[in-house]
């Protein structure tokens, strides 16, 4: 379905202005590869040949990292540049605080909540 809509002479231009910033310069230079094999595929098909199989490539073996591994490496070498030695941090019992007692304040009744809005039902129109 498609709306009548009016637009302002500013609106127009300033569509036409975000379309030529869009706009690819030298798009000479870019390929469409998925086309190109679907006309390949197509022309052999009505030729009565069998498509090829399409080329696919070859996994990468990747070397597999173990993190925690990596992660203490990198730890150690942060403390060897810091000038820290290898051990561990000394552990020290934290003081315990002393407990405070609180002041009583007086307390003030809680304020009334204004009673929530529902809307009521409408009355039948007979």
């Amino acid at each position: 379905m498609i709306h009548d809509v009016q637009l302002d002479e500013t609106e127009i231009e300033r569509a036409l202005m975000l379309m030529d910033t869009m706009i690819l310069d030298g798009v000479s230079g870019f390929r469409d590869t998925y086309t190109d094999a679907v006309e390949k595929l197509i022309q052999a098909k009505a030729e009565g040949k069998t498509p090829a199989a399409p080329k696919t490539e070859a996994k990468r073996s990747g070397q597999v990292v173990d993190l925690m591994s990596a992660l203490e490496e990198s730890v150690q070498a942060a403390k060897k540049s810091r000038g820290e030695s290898g051990e561990d941090a000394t552990l020290h019992d934290m003081p315990t605080r002393k407990k405070t007692t609180a002041k009583k304040t007086s307390k003030k009744a809680p304020a009334k909540k204004a009673a929530k809005k529902t809307a009521g039902r409408k009355p039948r129109s007979a």
